[in-house]
């Protein structure tokens, strides 16, 4: 080749366009990328906010609607886990959060039933009997657990006696309900009591001041006399006392036993004008009440 020839060829290579044929600033495609190929997969999408909004969840639990939801809020009468909340928005999982307003405890999980229940003379305080006998879940209405059927996932808390009537609470709440019952929290509870006998001043003085049992010492808080049969008076009666039968066990040992037994009251629970038999849903007042007489 001559050095004319050679020349002429650098001067072509030198003007020829890098990427000829394809549109200016488009590089070579990757290897494998035709022309049926998938589009790109788009960024990921920032993950939604969780929870829902406290005064949606304060008026889902029956405090007051939104807007008075929310001035509770900036008022700084709620709480949540503890902490005062004051601004608005704020999101929170209503089955683990704990929610206060005004020390109050608010039941935000789903679910929960609480219901005061009349038991009759002759029910077992028990959620089935292999004999058959009548039970306190035979008592509750269909659907009243949240779950459609009679019974499923309530207990009753506490117990009162075949022979005996009244009061009795039945939740599917465990933590409530284990609280409720243990001794130690003490909660008090009131019954009418008719006694044979007429039990005079030195007796109610007696079990004032406490009357030793075969499990201890056991003495009542209160006690009055409401009602004078002639030969039988009606007593009321409020102790703490969590032990078994310690009513009945109590007036026996000053020799005047129990003819009929009633539960009256646990805690701030009134057993009211409630039929024998029927139950009621307890109030959220109610609800706060015993949460609060536990700790909760």
């Amino acid at each position: 080749m001559t050095e004319r020839h050679a020349a002429r060829g650098n001067e072509r290579r030198q003007a020829r366009p890098a990427g000829r044929g394809r549109p200016a600033g488009q590089g070579r495609p990757p290897a494998g990328a035709g022309a049926g190929a998938a589009p790109a997969a788009p960024a990921p999408a920032a993950p939604a906010e969780t929870g829902i909004r406290l005064q949606k969840v304060l008026a889902a639990a029956g405090i007051g609607s939104r807007r008075a939801s929310e001035e509770l809020i900036a008022a700084g009468r709620v709480r949540v886990d503890g902490r005062v909340v004051t601004e608005q928005g704020l999101r929170v999982d209503p089955e683990q959060a704990v929610i206060e307003v005004d020390g109050d405890r608010v039941v935000t999980r789903s679910g929960l039933v609480y219901l005061a229940l009349n038991k009759p003379f002759g029910v077992l305080s028990a959620m089935s009997d292999d004999r058959g006998r009548p039970t306190v879940a035979d008592l509750v209405p269909a659907g009243r657990d949240g779950t459609g059927r009679t019974g499923s996932g309530l207990f009753h808390v506490g117990r009162l006696d075949a022979d005996s009537e009244g009061l009795l609470l039945m939740t599917n709440d465990g933590a409530l309900g284990h609280r409720l019952a243990h001794p130690s929290f003490e909660i008090p509870k009131t019954y009418l009591v008719e006694v044979a006998g007429r039990p005079n001043r030195a007796t109610l003085a007696r079990l004032r001041a406490g009357v030793t049992l075969d499990d201890g010492p056991v003495k009542v808080d209160e006690l009055r006399t409401i009602g004078d049969a002639g030969t039988r008076i009606m007593l009321e009666i409020t102790l703490h006392s969590g032990r078994n039968r310690v009513v009945r066990r109590l007036l026996e040992a000053v020799d005047h036993p129990v003819r009929r037994l009633v539960r009256t009251r646990i805690g701030t629970v009134n057993l009211g004008s409630l039929r024998s038999g029927r139950t009621r849903p307890l109030n959220r007042a109610e609800v706060a009440d015993l949460y609060r007489a536990v700790g909760l």
